[in-house]
């Protein structure tokens, strides 16, 4: 798995849990996907993300690029 494949997988997982527990626990949970949505809506235009550099120091890599 690439950071780029774990990166879009945590995201989606993180989405789809939160509105599962916005709907059957409580309306507040779902400000955590309007968060992941905002992380990614930054990193799209800065090019980093907190979640790719956990990704990297647990040592996934990079597809196709050579970063450190």
């Amino acid at each position: 798995m690439t950071v780029e494949e774990g990166l879009r997988a945590i995201a989606g997982a993180f989405v789809l849990l939160s509105v599962a527990l916005g709907v059957w626990v409580n309306p507040w949970f779902f400000a955590f996907p309007a968060f992941v949505g905002a992380n990614l809506l930054q990193s799209a235009f800065t090019g980093w993300c907190p979640m790719m550099w956990i990704l990297e120091r647990a040592g996934l890599k990079h597809a196709g690029l050579n970063r450190a």
